[in-house]
């Protein structure tokens, strides 16, 4: 059976899938449940320095999007750090690793900017027996507007120097996690690796407003007619993860530091997806959020299943195997012709492919006698678009023209792959070899 134990920057847990600092991991009750349910590993809710509390509303926290059937989408979250005492998060850190060596545990850390305060914080953590710390550089709302969470994470300077604070007064690992609230991902993952950090973890949530209430006009979640825009995480953010992702993991400034994988991991897929673009382990949250802990044993077992179908005896044989294929678009091959293909057997005639390909792509699908759909070869330029839009799985796939064979639509013939693919930037036998 494939093994799914891993060891992440010297952090050991029994599989890949750790709970994200949030909401699920405030206190012992939910990480104990969490351990007992699967979970690997788990990022404390993020700590906050000593002092008063954080003050979070007492009103809505949540806002929601959510598909036609109604499933949830994407949370926005206004909630901020901890408001559990300092004292009180460290002895029920403390209490819960000793009773769980063996999975990971990490604490999520956000004080304000000064060596000091870190210095101190660290110092605490580390009596705990924890595994490792998480800066939180990510938190687009509330902490941010005190100088802390992504008002750190944008600025590259910060991150290197807090990061190097932290490597200086700690022996912990240390994850830093990312925000994407920014235009290039890989500029602050290039200044945690210039302080020192151990790995980085990202995306943390999307700067976002959710919805309005049209009745009020306020945005939601409203708290007494007032709104405040949160921060976006779900199964809706995982696209942007995945480029995010893959952007540090393929990057020669960033290449080869570890990578913790967040952003709407909700299946064993979206995790391989994750470890196959770089990511040596996954953080979930909406997920655990929406069905409960529990998901975890689906996660655990699918990811087994298709290692087992694949071949595949550990997962660190899956982390980074997408990222040569990963390019830019100057390095495709343009040699490469497809065309569509409509399976009549399988075809329900709603026409959502014509209609699409009609209003709105190359007006290559024809409607016949008996809406019977059939794709004009001398029209299509094998856009994907009526695949996306059929309700029937494979009723629709794109075929490759064989070498020698002539483009309906351009006349041009199809040739074989140019004489110096193997040194193509596109060619991943070639970036193997590198």
């Amino acid at each position: 059976m494939a093994n799914l134990a891993t060891d992440f920057i010297g952090i050991k847990s029994p599989n890949p899938f750790w709970l994200a600092s949030a909401p699920p991991t405030d206190k012992e009750y939910n990480v104990r449940r969490a351990y007992e349910a699967g979970w690997g590993g788990v990022v404390w809710k993020t700590l906050g320095a000593e002092g008063p509390p954080v003050v979070n509303v007492n009103g809505p926290r949540y806002g929601a999007v959510w598909g036609a059937d109604r499933r949830l989408l994407g949370l926005n979250n206004i909630e901020l750090i901890t408001d559990r005492p300092l004292e009180v998060n460290l002895r029920e850190i403390k209490s819960v690793k000793r009773d769980y060596p063996d999975r990971a545990l990490i604490v999520s850390l956000m004080v304000p900017c000064d060596e000091e305060s870190w210095k101190a914080i660290l110092k605490h953590v580390e009596d705990t027996g924890a595994d490792g710390v998480e800066l939180n550089f990510g938190c687009p709302h509330g902490m941010a507007e005190r100088g802390m969470g992504s008002a750190v994470g944008q600025v590259p300077e910060y991150i290197e120097m807090v990061t190097r604070w932290v490597k200086q007064h700690s022996r912990m690992p240390c994850i830093v996690k990312l925000t994407p609230n920014i235009t290039d991902i890989r500029k602050p993952a290039e200044a945690a690796k210039r302080g020192g950090a151990d790995a980085v973890s990202l995306i943390n949530t999307i700067n976002s407003i959710t919805g309005v209430n049209l009745d009020s006009f306020s945005p939601e979640p409203m708290i007494d007619g007032k709104g405040t825009h949160g921060g976006y995480c779900g199964p809706a953010v995982k696209p942007i993860a995945l480029n995010m992702v893959a952007e540090i993991a393929r990057s020669a400034e960033t290449r080869g530091i570890p990578i913790s994988g967040i952003g709407g991991v909700t299946t064993w897929r979206d995790a391989a997806e994750f470890m196959a673009l770089g990511a040596g382990n996954v953080q979930v949250c909406t997920a655990a959020m929406t069905y409960g802990f529990k998901v975890v044993q689906e996660m655990i077992s699918g990811l087994s299943q298709w290692m087992d179908e694949k071949g595949i005896t550990s997962v660190q044989e899956v982390v980074g195997r997408a990222v040569p294929n990963v390019t830019d678009w100057q390095y495709l091959n343009l040699n490469y012709v497809t065309k569509a293909r409509i399976d009549q057997d399988l075809c329900i005639k709603c026409g959502r492919c014509y209609a699409a390909c009609e209003d709105t792509s190359h007006q290559a699908i024809a409607i016949n006698p008996g809406r019977v759909f059939e794709v004009k070869d001398d029209e299509c330029v094998a856009c994907n678009l009526c695949v996306n839009v059929c309700p029937v799985e494979n009723c629709i796939t794109m075929e490759q023209l064989l070498p020698g064979t002539a483009d309906p639509r351009t006349g041009r013939v199809v040739e074989a792959r140019p004489q110096d693919w193997t040194m193509h930037p596109n060619n991943p036998m070639a970036r193997a070899a590198e």
